[in-house]
């Protein structure tokens, strides 16, 4: 399978790269910056050059053509102000739905964010976020040409993976750490039976493969 990712470079991306790339697939990360390519290629992942701030559809849509599957997982970063998380969180995820759209690529994942919500209240740049996430989500969502999963994580730590998670259309609130996040994303990949289903993710108990069986089930 080949699949390409936005957000190439970014924590959760880069875990996934490893363990794609590592049971085969060909793996194609999306980055901004050159210096950030060799971290790509050590993780096994191709890296494909190009700003998604400034890029057209079509752009996006000639490095996404013959691919299976795509993945967004950029984002803006905690430390960016309300100005990208307009242009990043929310663009971004619309353009590269829209090009993988023209790319006639049907699989498509968007990591968003637990709370995430186009009608989320509050001036704060962790607000702006959570209605970039929710708008972002809402247009995907609104794409009959995609067959497309929302993962909303919880709060994302470094801990160490368990491979043991709960995956609801509601968990509640609670830790995951992005190890997990990445082993969910491949598991969902190979699931398309989990298309049509907006998901939260947390630590838990239950293994992810059966996890991710058990959504695609219901």
């Amino acid at each position: 399978m080949r699949i390409v990712i936005a957000g190439g470079h970014g924590q959760i991306a880069l875990r996934l790269e490893r363990l794609l790339a590592g049971r085969g697939d060909e793996v194609a990360g999306i980055i901004r910056k050159p210096e950030q390519a060799d971290d790509l290629r050590e993780a096994g992942a191709e890296p494909v050059l190009l700003d998604l701030e400034s890029a057209s559809v079509e752009e996006v849509a000639e490095r996404l053509r013959g691919a299976d599957a795509a993945v967004f997982a950029a984002g803006a970063g905690p430390n960016s102000g309300v100005a990208r998380k307009d242009t990043v969180d929310k663009g971004a995820a619309v353009l590269f739905a829209d090009a993988a759209v023209r790319a006639g690529v049907r699989r498509f994942l968007i990591v968003s964010s637990m709370g995430a919500d186009p009608g989320h209240q509050g001036d704060e740049v962790f607000d702006v976020y959570l209605r970039a996430k929710g708008e972002a989500d809402a247009y995907v969502q609104g794409l009959d040409a995609l067959d497309w999963t929302v993962l909303r994580p919880g709060s994302l730590t470094d801990d160490k993976g368990t491979g043991l998670v709960r995956l609801e259309a509601r968990t509640g609130r609670g830790p995951v750490p992005r190890d997990d996040v990445a082993r969910v994303l491949a598991e969902l990949l190979d699931t398309p039976a989990t298309a049509g289903l907006t998901l939260e993710l947390i630590s838990g108990s239950t293994p992810v493969s059966v996890a991710v069986k058990s959504v695609a089930g219901n």
